[in-house]
């Protein structure tokens, strides 16, 4: 029987674990499993609490939600400069100007981004208000970027991408969170340097890798995993992911001490959704990474099955063939799809490119396909396994 993913929260609360890492597809339920887990562990063993005033007591959570902290300002006048602002809030005040983190954060941003893009955090200044009075904007509550250009000029300001934002955003969050490992790891609660971080319990992490290539993705894994095992206090770490590879990274990383650190504190499970619309929380028990490309192709051929084919699928089709290429040492994944009958190269690339490389978006991955579309998905699945001796999964 499914659980609803309050009951979930309860598992991963109850496992005694110190990191539990979590893979799911986009649109299974991670965010809304933050946010159950955040009320969950906010609330217990005070049920007089309430959840947004207290929550960040006993949990640190970086979530889509993170991300409504900053926003843009989009009424922009006489050629002015793109701002990023910061939504007031105790979050980013303690970071940046209570701490002086600034530095850190940009390097942390550049580090996964670009090293010449650089963000500009603002000074306290008074400008005219829209009633024309003069108002005073605190110091570090606005965001500018410029390319600097390796001398003392740079491109001017620019408004940057939405997944460098989502990348500057997971910067400051993991300066935050180097932070607290720091305090906390100072065994005595006295001896800490703020004792704001003592009821600490949770860091729940939901996929922090948009739009990531994949060495700045690998490199985010391999410093969060190492951040994670410098800490020695009692608090846990959950993290989700739809990401394949950051999710093997992580594992590889975090399954890389002894035997008895992996048993004692670490754990993996795949979040899966029925159909009913409740949920499960699947141990992956084997001490190897999740074999994402079989559990794909799974999930194909019964979407092919059901006839509920949509443009992600394909998706899955490319991912599978990419992961398969590698393998066998093609130089490209085209290379395994099957020829026409005069052996030319195959006629269904550009269809699947065309296909799988607009739906990143939840939006565009409902769209309907073609009755067409779906009868070619099915018919390469179907050739794949012939030709490469793959076993069929579904049914």
């Amino acid at each position: 029987m499914g659980k609803t993913l309050a009951e979930i929260a309860e598992q991963l609360d109850g496992a005694n674990k110190k990191v539990q890492l979590i893979y799911a597809f986009n649109g299974t339920g991670k965010t809304r499993l933050s946010r159950e887990f955040k009320q969950l562990i906010a609330t217990k063993d005070d049920e007089e609490a309430a959840p947004l005033g207290l929550s960040r007591n006993k949990i640190l959570y970086y979530n889509a939600f993170t991300e409504d902290l900053f926003y843009w300002d989009n009424d922009l006048n006489a050629d002015a400069e793109p701002k990023l602002k910061i939504q007031p809030n105790t979050f980013t005040d303690w970071v940046l100007a209570e701490q002086g983190q600034d530095m850190n954060v940009i390097t942390t941003f550049q580090r996964y981004t670009n090293d010449k893009l650089t963000p500009h955090f603002n000074a306290e200044h008074t400008e005219q208000g829209e009633d024309e009075k003069q108002v005073t904007v605190k110091a570090f509550s606005e965001v500018t970027f410029t390319m600097e250009r390796g001398d003392a000029t740079h491109s001017g300001y620019l408004k940057i991408s939405k997944g460098e934002e989502s990348n500057f955003i997971w910067s400051i969050f993991f300066t935050l969170l180097e932070l607290v490992v720091g305090v906390l790891n100072v065994a005595e609660p006295e001896d800490r340097e703020t004792d704001q971080f003592n009821q600490l319990k949770y860091v729940f992490i939901d996929d922090p890798v948009s739009s990531l290539d994949e060495n700045h993705l690998i490199q985010l894994a391999v410093d969060l995993a190492q951040l994670i095992k410098s800490s020695e206090s009692e608090i846990r770490f959950v993290i989700t992911t739809h990401n394949p590879l950051f999710y093997n990274v992580l594992f590889n990383e975090l399954n890389s001490d002894d035997g008895s650190y992996k048993k004692k504190f670490f754990d993996k499970h795949r979040l899966v959704k029925f159909e009913d619309g409740s949920y499960d929380l699947i141990n992956q028990s084997n001490d190897s990474p999740f074999s994402y490309h079989l559990y794909l192709k799974t999930e194909l051929e019964k979407a092919i099955e059901s006839g509920q084919v949509s443009k992600y699928h394909f998706n899955f089709l490319r991912n599978i063939l990419e992961k398969t290429s590698t393998f066998l040492g093609y130089k490209k994944w085209g290379d395994l799809l099957p020829k026409t009958d005069d052996g030319r190269t195959n006629p269904y690339e550009a269809r699947i490119i065309n296909i799988s490389s607009h739906s990143k978006h939840a939006g565009e991955e409902v769209a309907e396909l073609t009755e067409d579309d779906k009868r070619v998905l099915a018919y390469l699945v179907r050739q794949i396994n012939d030709m490469y001796r793959f076993s069929s999964t579904a049914g």
